[in-house]
């Protein structure tokens, strides 16, 4: 089981949070961690002893109720009233793995000392990630500015037993579990629950997740893209090294050099040609894959910076003895990363459709839909309506989250990110890609059958593997079929893609 180490002193980078979507993590908690969580605590235990005046969330309400004062001796009270009165979410299930990342980096920004929490109950989110017990959260019910706020309040309510978690692949309430593994739900202290809910994990872990996935596809599309090009007898020379050097954006350096690469050896792309120019779907591939590669690397940037920030509210400065009541959980800044990484990743679907669509158009000696028999077959020509259909709904998708404010808490939270619809967004078009790059695939690996030259060595091992897995189609068959195959080809490929996590690049 892969080990994440959490610390103040550990710097994280969204690389290290690649084994949390695909299973279990254990997760260790460095000395560093429990000193700084540990002197936190003290010092705000001393500050409401001290203070005689209101501290924002630790002895007052929330939101608009911030101005009503709250005794002492109802301070722990208040938090897991705060807990059980924002688990609002709605709308489907958030995927369990996308839950898990949020507790490892809701744990990350706690262990600064900054946020006032005991290391106990850092102790009890560690417990969960490590039994991989998962709390189950709803899409639904954050704008991005107050942190995360139903989404955490959700994975919260499972900390003090309540709510429901996915366990061993079962949904189950959340008391039994933990009495079945003999681990007590915590009760909240002072500031706890406000520290738990105030934070950017779930657009954090949506952006993350996204990053990863966005990496993987990156590479998929200039793969794919090398196998269309071979098989529509596409020319090498907007890959030259001269054309791109004029122009440096290190994306579309990378793009070009990368097509050379995979082309490498290949007699099709070196044959005398007919055709002067290819169409833009394939003479630009590296000014548009390039350009979503850079906007993977704006994205790294402005994650690598969140995933190792403190997001919560108030924030406690004890060599200061402060404490500030300020906007750390806005959630601005993945907002519009997400925005932008859903646009730039839709725009590799929107290419892709393209270039199977000229596949299948009847041009450059290869058969119409690529059929052995058109006419009594279909070929693949609806798989291209497919493509299309993923293809225009990107485009809805699209439209920036952003952009969008409401005004919320009457009137206290009167600005909003909505961080956490454009998150929800960017895992929908990146499905939609994998679907689009998929549809390519199938098309291009059946048209590399009607050529009688090699293509590069590369390109081969790959095609002659997909291949294994679907074979050429003579005659009309259940496409459906070949392209779920074909998605699950490109989940499983396993690639070589350390050039794209240079996260402070």
């Amino acid at each position: 089981m892969p080990q994440i180490t959490i610390g103040p002193d550990i710097t994280l980078h969204v690389s290290d949070l690649q084994p949390i979507l695909y299973g279990s993590v254990t997760l260790k908690l460095t000395d560093e961690a429990k000193e700084r969580v540990e002197a936190g605590r003290a010092y705000l235990e001393r500050a409401i002893d001290e203070s005689t005046q209101p501290i924002y969330g630790i002895n007052t309400g929330f939101g608009s109720l911030c101005n009503v004062e709250i005794g002492k001796e109802q301070l722990a009270q208040l938090q897991e009233n705060l807990v059980v009165s924002h688990a609002c979410g709605m709308g489907d299930q958030v995927d369990p793995a996308l839950v898990r990342m949020m507790m490892v980096l809701k744990i990350q920004s706690l262990c600064y000392g900054h946020s006032g929490v005991r290391w106990e109950t850092i102790e009890q989110l560690q417990t969960f990630v490590n039994h991989d017990i998962l709390p189950v959260v709803y899409e639904a019910g954050s704008l991005g500015a107050s942190g995360d706020l139903a989404p955490l309040a959700h994975i919260s309510l499972a900390l003090m037993g309540k709510g429901e978690v996915v366990y061993q692949g079962k949904t189950l309430a959340a008391d039994d579990v933990l009495a079945e593994l003999g681990v007590a739900p915590i009760a909240l202290a002072a500031k706890e629950g406000l520290a738990l809910l105030n934070g950017t994990q779930f657009m954090s872990a949506c952006l993350a997740t996204g990053a990863i996935i966005s990496a993987r596809l990156l590479y998929q599309s200039d793969m794919v893209a090398a196998l269309s090009l071979e098989a529509f007898d596409g020319r090498p020379e907007p890959f030259i090294d001269s054309v791109h050097r004029v122009r440096p954006h290190i994306g579309q350096r990378l793009t070009a050099a990368r097509m050379r690469d995979m082309l490498e050896g290949s007699e099709r792309i070196n044959q005398p040609k007919k055709h002067v120019q290819d169409p833009y779907s394939f003479r630009c591939i590296p000014q548009v894959h390039g350009a979503s590669k850079d906007t993977l690397r704006f994205v790294l940037q402005t994650l690598h910076t969140e995933i190792n920030a403190v997001t919560d509210n108030p924030t406690l400065f004890p060599e200061e003895d402060m404490v500030v009541s300020a906007g750390n959980f806005h959630g601005q800044p993945l907002a519009l990363a997400l925005d932008y990484l859903a646009i730039a990743m839709a725009e590799i679907a929107s290419i892709s459709e393209r270039r199977t669509y000229l596949l299948v158009s009847g041009q450059r000696g290869l058969p119409p839909f690529l059929t052995p028999n058109p006419g009594l077959n279909s070929g693949l020509m609806i798989a291209q309506y497919t493509a299309a259909s993923l293809v225009s709904k990107n485009k809805q998708l699209c439209t920036p989250a952003s952009v969008d404010s409401i005004v919320s808490s009457n009137g206290q939270e009167d600005h909003v990110s909505m961080g956490a619809n454009a998150g929800g967004k960017l895992l929908d078009v990146l499905h939609n890609v994998e679907g689009v790059l998929a549809i390519e695939l199938l098309n291009a690996a059946q048209a590399l059958h009607f050529s009688n030259l090699n293509t590069s060595p590369f390109l081969d091992a790959i095609w002659r593997s997909f291949r294994e897995e679907v074979p050429m189609m003579e005659n009309d068959r259940i496409l459906h079929n070949d392209m779920v195959a074909a998605r699950t080809f490109l989940a499983h490929l396993d690639i070589d893609n350390d050039l794209l996590w240079t996260d402070e690049a």
